[in-house]
């Protein structure tokens, strides 16, 4: 087993550029402070986004994780340029919380965050963000100590889990979990027997601590995962994809004031992913290895874990019972642009029942067919779609609805 400095030190140099990832920064972030701490009051771009706002260049900033692929091969492949627009090297930056910071403060101007972000930014904090396309779906896992003997969901029971962010998808989801099972989710330092104590840890920090036995388990994006079932010897005690059917991660987004006077940027871009994703799911191990370091270092690990972080969803889960619904006929991590309202509607839904640290007293009365009218801008995917016909069914309204579903 990789030691646990070893595997940190994975990560070390790469985020030297990201100067604003400062631990006070993360914490007031974490916490819902996004408001206060650039400014306070309801966040305008003008001011904020200076760079965003002002410059026709793609300026994408991303986490080190699969998540962000589609956006990153665009880049790769030159999509953005064939679409028309300039587009600067993306910049990787360590935590949710920097990302998000970044991105509100006009570093970025195209950006991947975990679908409840914009939530929270839209509507706690009044930040004119839009959603223009889904990056990815599934594509997460929860593991734990290879050695911790722990089966399912019950046995998190008295346990410490971490989570990447409060407005994640992985919070959401594995609070359903732990709910479905009988175990109550709380913040604070002690579970009780009947709990499991829930903290945020920075993704690339996961792995060490689960070595460390800080933790007794983590759920995040690929390829920490992977990397922790390599190197740490975790073991994948479940997939979300397996638990809410190909639902949305992360999410394409870029401020709304832009997207507004400037809709034929927007539209290259979103075509630029679109291409990017329909590649993606033709080419996962090409892919994998473009991405990793031995690629173009996105990201800082071996293309062996990316691979398996992108391809890996073989038999030997459905016998360790990681994979429960082979039905679904999922993958590990897919790729589809379109951002279905109904998980939209399900998301601001489920948030309402998650635990979070901080005043979350803004989702009280926040109607979910509103947010999936008034959030979301489709316009420029849907046409998209229809310029690339990859997509099945992409010309059929009716292929643009679904029926969400979860099941344990």
């Amino acid at each position: 087993m990789t030691a646990p400095d070893d595997l940190s030190a994975l990560w070390t140099h790469e985020w030297a550029r990201a100067d604003w990832t400062r631990r006070n920064t993360l914490d007031a972030l974490a916490r819902g402070g996004l408001a206060a701490l650039l400014g306070g009051g309801g966040l305008a771009l003008s001011g904020h986004a200076v760079h965003a706002a002002e410059d026709d260049t793609v300026r994408i900033g991303y986490l080190p994780i699969t998540d962000a692929t589609a956006l990153l091969v665009a880049h790769a492949k030159g999509y953005f340029e064939e679409a028309g627009l300039k587009v600067a090297e993306p910049i990787p930056v360590r935590s949710w919380s920097a990302l998000a910071e970044g991105f509100a403060a006009g570093k970025f101007n195209l950006a991947h965050l975990l679908k409840p972000i914009p939530v929270w930014m839209r509507y706690n904090n009044k930040f004119p963000v839009k959603i223009l396309a889904w990056a990815h779906t599934n594509g997460s896992g929860i593991v734990v100590g290879g050695k911790s003997g722990i089966e399912d969901f019950k046995g998190l029971a008295g346990k410490r889990v971490a989570v990447p962010y409060w407005y994640s998808m992985h919070n959401v989801v594995l609070q359903y979990a732990l709910r479905e099972s009988g175990v109550t989710p709380v913040i604070r330092g002690d579970a009780a027997p009947n709990e499991c104590a829930l903290q945020i840890l920075a993704p690339p920090e996961m792995p060490a601590a689960l070595a460390a036995g800080k933790i007794d388990g983590y759920i995040v994006a690929e390829p920490f995962n992977a990397l922790g079932e390599i190197k740490a010897r975790a073991r994948m005690l479940r997939f979300t994809g397996d638990i809410w059917k190909n639902h949305p991660c992360c999410v394409v987004v870029a401020h709304e004031s832009q997207v507004a006077a400037k809709p034929e940027w927007a539209g290259k871009a979103v075509d630029a992913i679109v291409r990017a994703q329909a590649y993606c799911v033709k080419n996962r191990e090409e892919v994998a290895r473009l991405i990793s370091k031995e690629g173009r270092g996105y990201l800082p690990m071996p293309a062996d874990v990316i691979i398996k972080a992108t391809t890996d969803y073989g038999p030997a889960y459905e016998a360790s019972g990681a994979i429960r619904h082979r039905d679904w006929a999922a993958q590990r991590i897919d790729f589809q642009p379109w951002p279905y309202p109904s998980a939209t509607k399900l998301i601001v839904e489920a948030m309402g029942n998650t635990v979070v640290e901080g005043d979350a007293g803004f989702l009280k009365g926040l109607d979910p067919d509103f947010v999936a009218r008034d959030l979301v801008d489709d316009r420029f995917v849907r046409a998209s779609l229809k310029r690339y016909p990859e997509w099945p069914g992409a010309a059929d309204d009716a292929a643009l609805t679904r029926q969400e579903t979860l099941s344990l």
